[in-house]
């Protein structure tokens, strides 16, 4: 049983969630009401879940890259710093690096300190033996007809991962599976932005044909092309980060910090591990936080490397803080929202563990506010010729004085260049 199972699901729409249902304060105060008793009936009054990954091809990976030497050496630590991959693998040639990446590709494309295009290389072939597994499980007899459809949904997902040109930074196909993407030159970036989507963000959720600007994908590459397009002088890039186990749904995990817990500390290893230039040896990034991702955002503050200048949400349904002065991050912090978001309906709270606290866009929360214009609904924030996305890019780009402020934050441009 989900929050709104009796309602309807409000991801299907644009709008509000529940046609009719005028967006009053009382109505407001019964919802919230409504979610606390339906949450504590399902999962009393502790929501403290433990989520452990299930068993599969990283798994296995992990466990023969422990087990391996290579040219006569132990290997390092998966868990190591960047830095001491990053050693590990200058000391190996070309052909070296090549054959450690072909042997073990879903390991070394997800070690932060791996050269870029070596990552780029080992996911590629993480992507082929992936997406021939699905392909030898569509006509699997043993399967149910639903789970060789499943197979061939991933299948034409790893296919199309797979095209020229496309930059994979990181990829798990086990379970519901997790993935990163780099639109840009991200070894000669100055600034980096990276998308951190929320609910239901999972391998067939990465990219959409339909509405493809709801989907990490879509919002990435639309960031990146206005990045582009409005300070063409800053070498940008962008990734959109689908690297953690978001929740499924607008249930339980949903409304709890334990999803949040997991993916603030990926987030956080890959905001150390991105790569520094020669031109810039502390590249500056910007995080841009979608519903969920907002959480894991606000998880994730307090730990970020000062190279992180600008925090971004959108749709927020919180970040599990009063303030933002409660976030522990020098990074600016912006918030957005526009009307038609359904998210202002679902209370700002937290009780014994649920919800994420309060409003980001709230007047006492201490955010800049960013204007929303033209957006609609809550997966409308990164359509191209919207206002929220020229604020994305602005505030991406570090163009602060080109960023458009919602009419109620008078302080929002004390920002400056």
């Amino acid at each position: 049983m989900t929050y709104f199972s009796a309602l309807g699901n409000p991801l299907s729409g644009s709008g509000s969630p529940w046609s009719g249902v005028p967006g009053t304060t009382a109505w407001r105060a019964l919802l919230a009401l409504a979610v606390v008793f339906v949450l504590l009936v399902t999962t009393g009054w502790t929501a403290v879940r433990k989520h452990e990954l299930a068993e599969g091809p990283r798994d296995a990976a992990l466990l023969a890259w422990e087990k391996s030497t290579f040219a006569g050496r132990q290997l390092p630590d998966p868990d190591s710093r960047p830095s001491v991959i990053a050693r590990f693998f200058s000391s190996l040639s070309a052909g070296q690096q090549h054959r450690l990446a072909t042997s073990h590709p879903l390991v070394v494309g997800n070690l932060g300190g791996t050269p870029l295009k070596l990552r780029y290389e080992a996911n590629r072939a993480a992507l082929v033996d992936a997406r021939d597994v699905e392909r030898k499980r569509m006509v699997d007899d043993r399967l149910t007809d639903e789970g060789r459809q499943e197979a061939g949904r991933r299948m034409h997902r790893f296919e199309a991962m797979l095209r020229p040109g496309r930059q994979i930074l990181a990829f798990d196909p086990t379970a519901r599976g997790r993935a990163a993407e780099v639109f840009g030159d991200l070894g000669r970036a100055q600034r980096v932005s990276v998308v951190v989507p929320g609910v239901d963000t999972d391998l067939l959720t990465f990219q959409r044909t339909w509405r493809p600007y709801s989907a990490p994908v879509g919002m990435a590459g639309a960031l990146q092309k206005e990045q582009r397009r409005t300070a063409p002088y800053v070498h940008t890039a962008t990734i959109a980060w689908a690297d953690y186990t978001a929740p499924v749904g607008l249930g339980v995990d949903a409304a709890s910090g334990g999803p949040a817990e997991d993916g603030a500390k990926r987030l956080n290893k890959l905001v150390r591990s991105l790569p520094s230039t020669v031109r810039d040896p502390q590249v500056e990034v910007a995080l841009f936080c979608h519903s969920y991702g907002s959480v894991v955002c606000g998880v994730a503050a307090d730990d970020l490397p000062r190279r992180v200048t600008d925090i971004a949400v959108a749709g927020s349904p919180g970040m599990r803080v009063d303030s933002a002065g409660e976030l522990g991050t020098a990074a600016h912090i912006w918030a957005m929202r526009d009307r038609d978001d359904w998210i202002a309906d679902v209370p700002h709270m937290n009780f014994g563990g649920l919800g994420h606290g309060a409003d980001p866009v709230s007047d006492s929360f201490g955010s800049r506010h960013l204007s929303a214009g033209a957006a609609v609904g809550h997966t409308g924030y990164f359509v191209p010729r919207t206002r929220s996305l020229t604020n994305f890019a602005a505030v991406g780009t570090g163009s602060y004085r080109n960023v458009d402020c919602d009419s109620s934050d008078p302080g929002c441009a004390a920002v400056t260049e």
